[in-house]
């Protein structure tokens, strides 16, 4: 006898294409500008490509160029500076950070089409930024990076900054932007609140959560502050660079810090991911330095929970969702202008979309999970 399946009978397929050989349009965080400040050639490796970023020496200027010498293909990052030039180890022509050679030491002139590769550099709260555009045009003035409140201020902390290389696309990450489950399960938060607004080059998402008590049960004699919950505005600006103000809510008080998140690409399977944390003294005094470099532990490790879920998953074009998912094919959607020309972006991607979610559902179930972890810890205790 011959069975015939039905539609819904049929079995769910993962389907993905390859990542995109094209990096995205946009500003990217290369790091702290101090790494980059020592007077020596520093090598990156980003967008398929190997740069060299060095710093003039009469303007502090930090400039990155293609790390190729246009000449013979010598590596410049393994020059060195001379002036405001970095000069070849191979035959010592001098590239000025405009990418024009300004001097062969050798040579009564220079070539007139001696040329390299300059990349617009922008440095900002102590971060170094390079622009990449596939077409080549200028940063428009409005697709901008916000200034950071507290970034050069002595009444917050300086940067407490780590970065790790990730082999996977960089997609993965910008999807957590509308991932609110994952928080509970693979962070051990608990998400009370969640909003999702896209507009422009700008995606954010609202988030307030509460601390899990079966995770980490908070203080019950006052020795030290009970984390009660924490309050989070993330904007990434553009497609790689995310600012985070983040509130922490103890018992005793509030701890204001501002969180990045960002990440450039190094090829289509694999990117720089850098994160980095400012906390405000306010009353937290000398202890200050401190607490930031425990939350950027904290934070670190939440970091290293996605690194694994993502080295071991698969990468799907078609995820199978649900009511309380949100909206990831909207927010693939905005992310996809910054792969397209310009004159291809259409209106879908850049208009403001909204998308509160119902949190009712997953809270109650949530808690059922956590009483049901506290009620199983306790049991264990009284087993003998």
């Amino acid at each position: 006898m011959t069975t015939v399946e039905s539609a819904s009978d049929e079995v769910r397929t993962i389907e993905a294409e390859a990542a995109p050989t094209r990096f995205a349009r946009g500003w990217h965080c290369l790091g702290l500008a101090e790494w980059f400040r020592d007077g020596e050639p520093h090598t990156i490796t980003a967008f398929g490509r190997k740069l060299v970023v060095f710093r003039s020496g009469s303007d502090d200027r930090l400039n990155v160029l293609d790390a190729y010498c246009r000449h013979m293909g010598g590596d410049l990052s393994r020059g060195t500076v001379k002036g405001d030039e970095i000069a070849c180890p191979f035959h010592d022509w001098r590239w000025g950070g405009d990418g024009r050679c300004k001097k062969i030491p050798y040579s009564r002139r220079v070539p007139l089409r001696a040329r390299t590769s300059a990349w617009r550099t922008r440095e900002q709260d102590g971060l170094l930024f390079v622009w990449n555009d596939p077409e080549g045009n200028p940063p428009p003035d409005e697709v901008t990076i916000p200034r950071i409140e507290g970034a050069t201020s002595d009444e917050w902390t300086d940067w407490v900054w780590h970065e790790i290389v990730v082999d996977t696309n960089c997609r993965e990450i910008v999807d957590n932007v509308v991932d609110m489950a994952h928080f509970f399960y693979v962070h051990y938060s608990f998400p009370t609140y969640f909003k999702n607004v896209f507009e422009g080059h700008v995606a954010t998402q609202y988030m307030n959560g509460t601390a899990r008590e079966d995770v980490q049960p908070p203080s019950k004699d006052g020795s030290k502050p009970a984390l009660v919950g924490n309050s989070s505005v993330a904007s990434y600006y553009g497609p790689s660079f995310m600012v985070d103000e983040l509130t922490y809510h103890y018992d005793q008080m509030n701890i204001d810090s501002v969180l990045i998140n960002c990440h450039y690409p190094i090829t289509e399977n694999s990117f720089v991911l850098q994160y980095g944390i400012i906390v405000k003294r306010d009353n937290l005094g000398e202890a200050a330095d401190a607490v930031a470099n425990k939350m950027a532990g904290f934070i670190a490790q939440g970091f290293e929970q996605d690194v694994e879920i993502w080295k071991n998953k698969a990468k799907i074009d078609n995820p199978l969702l649900c009511e309380e998912d949100g909206p990831v094919y909207q927010l693939r959607r905005w992310y996809q202008q910054f792969y397209v020309d310009v004159a291809d972006i259409e209106p879908e991607m850049v208009e403001r979309f909204e998308f509160e979610l119902d949190t009712t559902r997953p809270v109650e179930a949530w808690k059922q999970e956590v009483a049901d972890n506290l009620a199983r810890r306790e049991q264990e205790k009284q087993t003998p």
